[in-house]
């Protein structure tokens, strides 16, 4: 197993680092080629390359939402209607206008996750919202924010013959707040490549490939 390093998870998760996230994330989609695959499938995803960026962008959104409330955490996600555009398609509340292309994309995005940034950078403390993976707060959402963000970039930067490496201290610090059964990042190692195992995209030596995943939201102790 690799060594354990216990810095990512001194080091918070910042709304300036969602932000950061997010502007790489638009970056990458408007280098897209103008006859770039958009229908093609999203890494190993069934969603195709485009409805996986209105998927991030709708949980950019829904994240910001849920740190809204001023009574909260409720049971379940605030009561926006989902709706997917196709069979096996996402149910999103957000999607982008067709004919806007590339650019189009870039700006949900972008849009998106300015109003997660905001919230994370305004919301108290001690404020709770819901997540099925348990009541967090905002430095947890924020975290979970990045998370979509840097790995569906990923699917979609596969799926379109793009390269895609976000940097290894951001990485780092999601994987310190959100994922505490991962193995820690071994000296020298990527945490690039910790996280797509984390989130069952990648391979680690002398470990499985993960079929099944989650994070761990819950405010620090």
């Amino acid at each position: 197993m690799p060594h354990e390093t216990t810095a990512p998870a001194q080091n918070p998760v910042t709304a300036a680092d969602v932000e950061r996230a997010v502007h790489l994330c638009a970056d990458l989609l408007r280098s897209a080629p103008a006859d770039a695959p958009w229908q093609s499938p999203a890494g190993g995803l069934s969603w195709d390359c485009r409805e996986t960026v209105e998927h991030l962008a709708d949980d950019l959104f829904a994240y910001a939402a849920q740190l809204g409330l001023r009574r909260g955490p409720s049971d379940r996600e605030v009561p926006f209607r989902y709706a997917s555009a196709r069979p096996g398609g996402p149910a999103n509340t957000v999607f982008a206008d067709p004919e806007a292309g590339a650019e189009g994309l870039a700006q949900v995005v972008e849009s998106c996750g300015a109003l997660l940034v905001a919230m994370v950078r305004t919301t108290p403390p001690d404020v709770r919202g819901h997540h099925v993976f348990g009541a967090s707060d905002a430095e947890g959402f924020a975290a979970m924010g990045i998370v979509e963000t840097l790995v569906h970039t990923h699917d979609v930067a596969q799926g379109l013959g793009l390269a895609w490496e976000p940097p290894g201290e951001l990485c780092a610090r999601v994987l310190g707040r959100l994922f505490p059964d991962v193995p820690g990042v071994p000296d020298g190692g990527d945490p690039w490549h910790v996280l797509l195992w984390a989130t069952g995209r990648g391979e680690l030596p002398g470990l499985p490939r993960r079929t099944a995943w989650r994070w761990y939201g819950e405010p620090r102790a």
